[in-house]
This record gives structure tokens, sequence and C-alpha cells, in this order.
């Protein structure tokens, strides 16, 4: 058991984390930091905690049932499966048609080529990736390469950088201003839309269901969103020290200007190869858990399942390439996906008393609890950023 398991965890934690280090992720964070600099800090804490609160309970209450969350949403309320399958498929859309707009900006930035032929380069490949034999294994690899490639790029610039360390620690514990809409961004970001359902649908996918478990799925779920929230705090404390030189952040490819002042002339390209592998990864993640959503729909789904992959992603390259500013597309894709959320959430929560299913479910009242006010607090902050 713990061979299989150890194997899966990392590959269903890596697969949560690359999803949500998009391009999105990128722009966020460099957008963000620009706003509130040391402010900044307090947000990504916030989001870490909620996030980690938020995935657990959602990964534990899936991985136990054996279950997704829409069928968890019919048994609830007929239709409330279904409804909820719709818009995390969707999102699951928006975020690729920006995901793909970050490929096409990565490959133009190391190649110098149009971006959208760096689109169509890089559908290609996913469509090779989702159509070659073992393409699970392939992508748990490629997905794997590229996110270590991410890390080890992010944190260089953390020895590049030049801030007042003991004010940053500072004003992560207790900043001036605190953001709501920044908050609800990035943690819509992060465990918003598909992102939070698709390790645990690769655990599902791996067998690794059920009480017995619950310690590799908690291991799992934690290590996501700690690599995710470790590399955009890396982020931004080499993002916060270029800002703090001055130096004027182009509101068209604010990333690429962070990447350019730091690492100097070859900096265009190292933020091409870091954008580059940010998307497809998140294009393989988005792919992979919206299809896995629309399977309950009809048998279809499932039996042409690589069929429905290709369409998914040409709709998104179509889209891309004929609609939308990408920068202001990439922040829309966080947001909206932060709506989704509560009402996973909510499912998973509500679906717990159900003793048919939940029978020697071993789940802390005391989680539970503070899961519950993550989610009051999660729909109160959507509520409010509509005004």
């Amino acid at each position: 058991m713990f061979k299989k398991s150890g194997k899966e965890i990392f590959a269903a934690a890596f697969l949560m984390a690359t999803s949500a280090i998009g391009p999105g992720f990128l722009t966020q964070t460099t957008v963000f930091t620009e706003k509130l600099l040391y402010n900044f800090g307090f947000v990504i804490v916030v989001s870490i905690i909620i996030d980690v609160v938020a995935q657990v309970t959602i990964w534990r209450t899936l991985t136990f049932s054996n279950l997704k969350a829409q069928q968890l949403g019919n048994i609830l309320l007929p239709g409330l499966g279904n409804l909820l399958a719709i818009c995390v498929a969707f999102g699951g859309l928006v975020f690729n048609i920006g995901n793909f707009a970050g490929a096409g900006m990565g490959i133009n930035a190391m190649l110098d080529i149009p971006n959208q032929l760096g689109i169509v380069i890089t559908a290609s490949i996913v469509f090779y990736l989702f159509y070659s034999k073992n393409s699970l294994k392939k992508l748990d690899y490629v997905i794997r390469i590229l996110g270590i490639l991410m890390l080890v790029l992010i944190t260089i610039m953390i020895f590049k950088a030049k801030v007042d360390f003991a004010k940053l620690i500072g004003f992560s514990i207790l900043p001036e201003v605190f953001d709501i809409k920044s908050t609800i961004t990035l943690i819509g970001g992060t465990v918003g839309g598909y992102i939070t359902f698709a390790g645990a649908q690769r655990l599902m996918d791996a067998g690794i269901v059920g009480e017995e478990y619950s310690k590799e799925v908690v291991k799992s779920a934690s290590i996501g969103i700690v690599f995710t929230g470790v590399l955009r705090y890396f982020l931004f404390i080499g993002t916060l020290s270029i800002v703090l030189t001055g130096i004027s952040i182009d509101a068209n490819n604010p990333t690429a200007s962070v990447f350019m002042a730091t690492f100097g002339s070859i900096g265009k390209v190292l933020f091409g190869l870091m954008i580059w592998a940010a998307s497809i990864t998140s294009v393989i993640g988005a792919t992979y858990t919206s299809i896995a959503f629309l399977k309950d729909f009809h048998p279809v789904f499932e039996q042409k399942k690589k069929f429905f992959a290709l369409i998914f992603v040409l709709i998104s390259v179509l889209a891309i390439l004929v609609f939308g500013k990408p920068v202001n597309l990439l922040l829309f894709a966080g947001y909206i996906n932060g709506f989704i959320l509560p009402i996973g959430l909510a499912i998973v929560l509500l679906s717990i008393r159900n003793k048919n299913i939940f029978s020697g479910f071993k789940y802390p009242v005391l989680l539970q609890f503070v899961a519950w006010v993550i989610l009051v607090v999660l729909a109160g902050f959507a509520v409010y950023s509509l005004f």
C-alpha cells in the first residue's frame, strides 16, 4: 500500500499545484504585489491557511466515498451536482483560454515567433500527451519535471531580491491594508473551480480511496497547497524587490517586466520558459479534470474521453485566437473560479451528514467547523466583491 500511495500522492499533489501555478497565478501575484507591496504577504498567508483546510476537507471526503463532487451534489439535491459539473467545466475552459494565452506569450518570448503559432505548438504537444500510449504516466512525468523547473527559476529570484525581510515578516502577520478582492482572487486561483478537484480525481483514478488512505490523502492535499504557497511567496518577494526600485511594470505583460529586471538580457527567455511551463501544465490539469466532471452526464464522455479532451482544447485555442486581452482574462479566470469553491465545499460538508455514505468517516468536528467558517467567509467575500 505504501509504495503505491507514496507514488500517487506526489502525482496528485503536483497535478493540483501545477494546475494552480498557471499564467494567471504569475499575473495575479505580480499585479497584486505592485498594488499592495509588503501587505500582499498577509494575503498570501491567509489564502494558504484557507486553501489547506478547504482542500483537505474536499479531498478526504471525495476519496473516502469514492464519489465525485457532482455525484454527492446530485444525491444531496437532484440537479445540484450537474450544475456544479457545468460550472467547473466552464471554469476550466476559461482557465484554459488564459493558459493558452500564456503559452503563446512564453514561446514568443523564448523564440520570438508569433503568439498564435506558439499557441498552436502548445496545443499540438498537449494532443500528443493525451493521445499517446501510457498517457497518464507521461502526463505525470511532464508535470513533475516542469513543476520542479518553475520552482528552481523562482527560487533563484530570492537570492537576487533586496527587500526588508523584517518588514516582510511583520507585514505578513499584521498588515496595514487588507484587500478582500485580491484574497478571493488568490483563493480562486489556487483551489477555486476545477483546481482543488484535480488532485482528488487523480487519487481516485489511482484507487487511493477509503479511510485506510486518509493520512496519505491529507499529506497529498497539504503538499500541493504548500508547494503552491511557497512558490507564490517566493515570486512575491522577487517582484516586490523590483517594484521597490521604482522600475515600471508593463501592464500588458507584468511578469515579463519582473523577470527582465531581475535577470537582465536573459530575463525575457527565462520568463518565456517559466510562463510556458506554467501554461502547459495548467492546460493538462484543466482538461483532465473538466473531462472527468463531464463523464457522468453520459457514458460517451467516458468512452470517448480523449476525443472530448481534443474538443475541449480546440475550443480553448479558438477562443483565445479570436477574443480577449490576455492579462485581463487571466485575472478574470481566477476571480470567477472563486465563486465555485463555496458551492463545492458546501456540497461536501452537507454530504458528510449522510451516514449511508459516510458511516465510519473520521473527520474532526473542529475541522468541519473551521471549514464551515471558511465557507461563510468565502461566500461573503464573493458577494462583497460584486459591488
